[in-house]
């Protein structure tokens, strides 16, 4: 349990989704012509585990995770208070971005994890290039079936 009623509320408020660096990296997406959904339950998944931004033609799940709440190997770090508690919750959420990782896989879906420090130019930039390199060959295939129809 948080240490105090005012880090409970700190917690409560907390932005799940639309925060500055997913907004950022949206607005990046979006200017390199990919268009996706946000804050869905990919199809085939636990509709508990939701992603931050969805391509769903690719199949591209993408999460912005937060420094803090993700654990970062850079910028993580433990409250002083109560640091037992804050130590299983931290590692909890891990576990089950790990398990969530998983599960999208299975389903058919490529999973991209980002850092919020990570520049979102870049990181947009990579999602494009990947994108093109898994649209291709779905390209191919759709034009050989049209033709094969007329």
């Amino acid at each position: 349990m948080p240490s105090s009623r005012a880090t409970a509320k700190v917690m409560r408020r907390t932005r799940r989704t639309g925060t500055g660096p997913e907004m950022a990296l949206r607005r990046a997406l979006h200017r390199r012509g990919l268009r996706y959904v946000v804050d869905r339950s990919p199809p085939g998944t636990n509709r508990r585990r939701r992603v931050d931004v969805l391509l769903r033609g690719p199949r591209i799940a993408l999460f912005v995770d937060g420094c803090f709440w993700h654990s970062c190997p850079d910028h993580a770090h433990l409250p002083v208070a109560n640091r037992s508690w804050w130590r299983l919750k931290l590692r909890g959420v891990v576990l089950r971005d790990r398990d969530t990782d998983r599960q999208l896989a299975a389903a058919g879906w490529v999973v991209v994890r980002v850092w919020e420090h990570e520049d979102p130019e870049t990181v947009a930039d990579c999602v494009a290039s990947l994108c093109r390199g898994m649209s291709e060959p779905r390209w191919t295939r759709l034009s050989r079936s049209r033709t094969e129809l007329r």
